[in-house]
């Protein structure tokens, strides 16, 4: 037997990321844990609207996606604990603004800098459909074949009900393995 536990979202834990823009011509950054993928080209990042960097993504209409790994972590946390509208977060990460106009951070070991297609309103949260123009990663988390490892990457992952981090897990199985021996029946 399950118990109801209500409207309560059960999708976690999910990759933690700093999102970077720039809020009136001044580079900010914030901590996000609702990303979402929406495609092969397109993610959603969701953002409570109070957030200041959400009128610089309006303005732009560009944002970078920064992957966290452990070594980021103090510095991500700490942009999400302060206001850029009261504290300037620019100088937090060094950072290099990419060909299309976003401010990537350089020891982001897998950054995405995307453009803003739409902005899905709701009531409190603004959710940003972006297209992914650029993926930038270090070349110690790709594979021989030059794709992403996530054993080597090892992101950060964020839980919302406890309110921790976590570090990501050991690999279990290839996909559409365990369901083979079934489909033989």
């Amino acid at each position: 037997m399950k118990r109801n536990l209500g409207s309560v979202l059960g999708l976690y834990p999910t990759p933690l990321v700093v999102v970077g823009t720039f809020v009136q011509e001044k580079v900010n950054w914030v901590l996000v844990a609702h990303v979402g993928i929406i495609g092969h080209n397109r993610i959603l990042v969701s953002l409570a609207k109070p957030h200041f960097t959400n009128q610089g993504i309006k303005v732009s209409g560009r944002l970078s996606v920064n992957i966290v790994d452990e070594s980021l972590l103090q510095s991500a946390d700490y942009v999400g604990c302060v206001s850029g509208a009261k504290t300037d977060k620019s100088e937090v990460f060094a950072f290099h603004v990419s060909e299309f106009g976003a401010p990537v951070i350089e020891n982001s070991p897998l950054v995405m800098d995307c453009e803003v297609l739409d902005n899905y309103e709701t009531d409190t949260f603004d959710n940003f459909i972006c297209s992914i123009s650029a993926t930038y990663a270090e070349e110690s988390v790709l594979n021989e074949n030059g794709k992403i490892d996530y054993h080597k990457l090892k992101p950060v992952l964020f839980e919302m009900p406890t309110y921790s981090y976590l570090r990501t897990g050991e690999v279990i199985g290839k996909c559409m393995s365990f369901g083979k021996s079934l489909k033989n029946r």
